[in-house]
């Protein structure tokens, strides 16, 4: 945990924070933190700063922040993702959030097992997210939205959802290596087995241009952080 952050509600009009649970256990197992200590901290969806320790108990942690600081800069990638396995999708969403991803469309392919949308890590989303964040320092999570039908989605809602940035398509049998993108972008990344032959025309006809990561063969919770990687050095460090 690289960032302490705070919930805009938990947040007293005098700056001051009482937290407990996992953030309380880390500050005192982890950071070794004692009264006097100024922690890194940052308010969800806000600015960051830093934060006092005022108190420090094995029941409670008690801080005053102050927040003038924003967060990192965004790259304004935003990832349409057809559902991973749960135990790819759980090492999948913090690394999304860490990698600053604007918008996270989980959606439904002919490869994907329909059982997905009921596994327990989709409970989970916003605390995963919380952990990338965390990690990234970063503040602003991604909005996340989970549509079960491929094909309304994107003949009814994706142009909508993303007027006009670049949109780029993983698929392995691709000529072109990971283009370059200028502008705001979505990338769409299919499952293992990858995208089928209707899934490709279709987002190629909604504007989606394919590319290849090379001849490895990767699973998703690798090609994912590996692209956006990619992605978001190219636009924050030109």
């Amino acid at each position: 945990m690289n960032l302490l952050l705070l919930r805009p509600e938990e947040i007293a009009p005098d700056g001051t924070a009482r937290l407990t649970g996992r953030r309380l256990l880390h500050a005192r197992e982890v950071l070794r933190a004692s009264a006097g200590d100024e922690l890194r901290a940052g308010v969800l969806g806000g600015p960051q700063g830093s934060a006092e320790v005022l108190a420090l108990s094995t029941t409670e942690l008690v801080l005053r922040a102050t927040f003038s600081e924003p967060p990192p800069p965004r790259p304004g990638v935003s990832l349409l993702l057809a559902i991973p396995r749960p135990k790819a999708l759980r090492k999948v969403l913090p690394a999304v959030a860490s990698l600053g991803v604007d918008r996270l469309v989980l959606i439904n392919a002919n490869r994907v097992e329909k059982s997905y949308f009921d596994s327990r890590v989709m409970a989970s989303i916003e605390e995963l997210l919380l952990l990338g964040l965390e990690q990234a320092r970063d503040t602003i999570p991604p909005e996340v939205i989970v549509r079960e039908r491929f094909r309304p989605y994107v003949e009814d809602e994706l142009d909508s959802m993303f007027p006009d940035p670049v949109r780029l398509l993983a698929h392995p049998a691709a000529a072109a290596q990971t283009p370059p993108a200028a502008g705001r972008a979505v990338l769409a990344i299919g499952p293992e087995g990858g995208w089928v032959p209707f899934e490709i025309a279709l987002l190629e006809q909604h504007g989606f241009t394919p590319f290849t990561l090379g001849p490895r063969t990767l699973r998703v919770e690798v090609a994912v952080p590996y692209v956006l990687g990619a992605i978001s050095r190219s636009r924050i460090n030109p």
